[in-house]
């Protein structure tokens, strides 16, 4: 294991702590592209952070709203921005989604060309303990960034964060966009699929353009400490067991961050989509005793393996239909669950060897 850390920590100043893990080639503003004033919700956490890179890559003015909740350890989102804040196109604010004046405080300072609307309490089972604060930080909270979007004299393009949990649970076969959501299994993602209809709502009303995006399974580097790719990992390098709910048949549609980003960068570019949900995944499932091997191999340590009886709230397989992403956003997921995992298992020990760095100063 320490000769890991140490090509770890060799590859920290240029690694992927730095954001570039997402850059595709060259560099500064896209050919022909106006610079845009882009609000991201959430721009803290995992995804939006990621995002944040590619947008100010690409010669954005970005805006975070971020209120930095522990609902997992602050100082994960702060490390994620580290890259943004000396960053002359980059600014952040404090703030809830829920509250009226910082949301106002927010859109008094900008005429924002795009919305990306990430901020959300997050996961299926943390969920079931708390309802109403699910609903009402991703409901109500999607709902204040509709009214303050409704009332801006050039009413930006939304971008909205949903979830592939809205389908419930459904046989062995792909998830398409008309297929019925009115069977959630839990509080969050019913939170998602009301938030989806106030946003048909919005733009029925007032003639907000929307793009739902419908996240599957996204995972990679600063991955919330949470989630199941990024807990396993930690478990087994420390030689704890992790506990895998059913018999680990469970089939995922796991996509890369990478993948993930790039679609949402092509929906912030889409012209008048009126309104449109459209699925983000990688359209090829994976068993989880597979994504268990893959991290066993980048580690180079077994699992200690527990089961458990399945989880209230779980489904047992997600699988995306992509064919509208291909066609209305050239969208062509590229990376495998093992190559993710490898990369992501690089970014884990890079940061662990950061850490231990630090300890020793």
């Amino acid at each position: 294991m320490g000769w890991k850390l140490i090509k770890a920590a060799r590859a920290i100043g240029s690694f992927i702590l730095e954001g570039r893990s997402l850059r595709t080639g060259g560099h500064g503003k896209v050919k022909g592209s106006k610079v845009r004033q882009i609000l991201v919700t959430g721009g803290a956490g995992f995804i939006g952070s990621h995002l944040v890179d590619r947008l100010l890559w690409r010669g954005d003015r970005v805006t975070i709203l971020d209120n930095f909740n522990e609902f997992y350890d602050p100082s994960v989102k702060w490390d994620n921005i580290q890259t943004h804040v000396q960053h002359p196109k980059f600014h952040m604010e404090r703030g809830d989604i829920r509250n009226i004046y910082d949301m106002e405080s927010v859109f008094s300072k900008n005429e924002f060309d795009v919305v990306v609307h990430l901020a959300a309490m997050a996961g299926v089972r943390p969920s079931l303990k708390d309802p109403a604060f699910y609903i009402d930080v991703n409901v109500l909270g999607t709902q204040r960034v509709l009214d303050q979007i409704a009332k801006c004299r050039h009413k930006p393009l939304l971008v909205f964060g949903s979830s592939s949990s809205v389908y419930g649970a459904r046989p062995d076969e792909m998830f398409s966009e008309t297929d019925s959501i009115d069977r959630p299994l839990s509080p969050y993602a019913a939170s998602k699929a009301a938030s989806e209809a106030i946003a048909f709502a919005a733009h029925h009303t007032t003639g907000l353009q929307v793009v739902a995006l419908r996240f599957f399974t996204v995972f990679g580097p600063r991955q919330r400490p949470d989630l199941a790719i990024h807990k396993f990992c930690d478990l087994i390098y420390n030689g704890k067991p992790i506990e895998v709910y059913g018999d680990g048949t469970s089939k995922r549609d796991y996509t890369f961050i990478k993948d993930i980003v790039a679609g949402v960068e092509k929906a912030t570019d889409l012209k008048e989509p009126g309104f449109e949900i459209i699925n983000l995944g990688r359209s090829e499932p994976v068993v989880l005793s597979y994504v268990i091997e893959c991290l066993e191999n980048a580690l180079g340590k077994k699992a200690i393996i527990e089961y458990k009886p399945p989880q209230v709230g779980d489904v047992p397989n997600t699988f995306a239909n992509i064919d509208k992403a291909r066609k209305l956003l050239n969208y062509a997921p590229s990376t495998s669950i093992k190559s993710g995992i490898d990369e992501f298992v690089q970014w884990y020990l890079a940061r662990k060897a950061k850490q231990k760095a630090a300890e020793r100063v």
